[in-house]
């Protein structure tokens, strides 16, 4: 006997194969993001509501910095395989945002700012020696992500900055409020990224909206905005493990017990 479609597992029902319109497809994305996108993490809760020490601060600003400095690598490696002059000159903008025109400008220069307030050696930073594991593979996986998946997936792997200024909003507030430790000029990356992400995100998400333009290839869309968000929530669960709870910090990761008072 031939089965329903109801019978079928939901991925395979046939009207759930059908093709989305860009407005279904861009509400799908939003519902990923609503679901899974890492200001739902309680470390986040830790990090914006005051409750972190100093040391557990300083285990984020370094592990993050490993993300921030990576990102021009992420957007290199997919403007090398752009074929669309027009798409290379709108893309290369994040790189020039993140690396600046010149040294000491721009967002990885800005967060070595945050790292240097709150009392942590640059040359560890830069240097990425106690990173925690997880932090690397995480990062790595992504920038390998970009350089073997479609280039429609390499860009809807951005589009976590959809979501971007909401954590954002949550966290200078939060850390001004909570931390005596943390100034507004040391948060100076962040105003940046309140007018760049939403301004990047928006031209992705057009872009993708745009260019899925079959249902498998809408799949793949969301799945990659999917890994992204499965990223940045790895990275914060290390980071929890490690700082918080319970406290297992991996050798040669940065442990706040060991830095100068």
């Amino acid at each position: 006997m031939n089965a329903s479609a109801a019978d079928l597992p939901r991925a395979l029902a046939p009207h759930d194969r059908e093709l989305l319109s860009p407005e279904q497809l861009e509400a799908r994305l939003r519902a990923i993001g609503a679901e899974r996108y890492h200001d739902k993490h309680p470390f986040h809760g830790l990090l914006h509501g005051g409750q972190l020490d100093r040391g557990q601060v300083q285990a984020w600003a370094l592990n993050r910095f490993e993300y921030q400095r990576c990102i021009p690598l992420k957007d290199a490696a997919l403007l090398a395989r752009i074929e669309d002059p027009q798409l290379r000159r709108v893309w290369r903008q994040r790189i020039v945002d993140h690396d600046g025109e010149r040294e000491g400008d721009g967002g990885i220069a800005r967060w070595l700012h945050l790292t240097d307030a709150l009392g942590l050696d640059r040359e560890l930073v830069e240097s990425g020696r106690a990173l925690l594991p997880a932090t690397r593979f995480a990062v790595q996986a992504y920038i390998h992500f970009v350089r073997e998946r479609s280039l429609l997936e390499a860009i809807a792997s951005s589009l976590t900055e959809l979501f971007a200024p909401t954590i954002i909003g949550q966290r200078v507030a939060g850390m001004l409020a909570n931390y005596d430790f943390v100034s507004p000029k040391a948060l100076a990356y962040f105003d940046s990224r309140l007018h760049q992400a939403p301004q990047d995100a928006n031209f992705a998400l057009d872009y993708v909206k745009r260019h899925a333009r079959t249902r498998e290839q809408q799949d793949a869309v969301c799945d990659a905005l999917r890994f992204k968000c499965e990223v940045l929530w790895s990275m914060l669960d290390a980071l929890h493990l490690a700082y918080v709870e319970p406290r297992l910090i991996p050798p040669g990761a940065f442990d706040p017990r060991r830095m100068p008072s």
